[in-house]
């Protein structure tokens, strides 16, 4: 009888990465505001900027204050860029038959558009569901993937917990910013750009700061022993 030890186990990662100004070059909602908002907006983001809201309530109000047809819509999002090492990303993932998906605070149809244009619209998405009201031009948000426990459009705690009770694995965050604070000290390892790097590092959680997806990339090889060294 073969014997194996704890050793020879790879653990099966589960990766969850963030979109706006993680996998896309700049943030989806911020862009459609700054186009096509309504005077209003920017009130909301003071508010939650300053913690007077939450990001559900600010991004569901915002979305009510978009003034713009569904062609305006899909030409804007049809123009934004993702992060070119991302693909690349996504296919060395898979060969290592490692779980990834989109978890977002941002919006549900920019994203699989987006993701569609560069042959990643099979990427499961979690994400604040837009939809067009009765009235023309106009927009609402719903979050399916929100928590009566959590301000946040999108619970990325409870998404990093759902994805435990499908695989006892090690969970992996890739992120940038607010959005993933709370989920950045529930993960197992985080990949962080930007503001989530400087959260980390001044909440001494175990991650590693990256510019892009090529330093994610670069580090994928090393997860384990980057999880066994944290």
């Amino acid at each position: 009888m073969n014997h194996v030890s704890n050793r020879d186990i790879v653990p099966n990662w589960t990766i969850l990465c963030d979109f706006d100004g993680t996998i896309s070059t700049e943030d989806v909602i911020d862009g459609l505001l700054s186009r096509h908002g309504l005077p209003g907006w920017q009130a909301l983001e003071d508010d939650w900027i300053a913690g007077r809201i939450g990001s559900r309530e600010c991004m569901q109000g915002q979305v009510g204050l978009l003034d713009l047809g569904r062609d305006e819509l899909d030409a804007h999002l049809d123009a934004l860029a993702i992060d070119p090492d991302f693909p690349t990303f996504v296919e060395a993932v898979r060969s290592r038959g490692y779980v990834i998906s989109v978890v977002s605070d941002g919006l549900d149809y920019a994203i699989q558009r987006i993701l569609r244009r560069h042959g990643l619209g099979d990427l499961p998405v979690a994400a604040n569901r837009l939809s067009e009201r009765d009235v023309p031009r106009r927009w609402r948000l719903e979050s399916p993937f929100g928590t009566g426990a959590c301000a946040s459009g999108t619970c990325k705690c409870e998404r990093i917990g759902a994805a435990r009770q499908v695989d006892a694995g090690p969970v992996l965050l890739v992120g940038d910013g607010r959005s993933d604070f709370c989920a950045s000290g529930a993960a197992d390892l985080v990949f962080a750009k930007g503001r989530l790097a400087r959260h980390c590092h001044d909440q001494r959680l175990r991650h590693r700061p990256i510019d892009g997806f090529g330093d994610a990339l670069a580090l994928l090889p090393d997860l384990d022993s980057l999880l066994a060294a944290a």
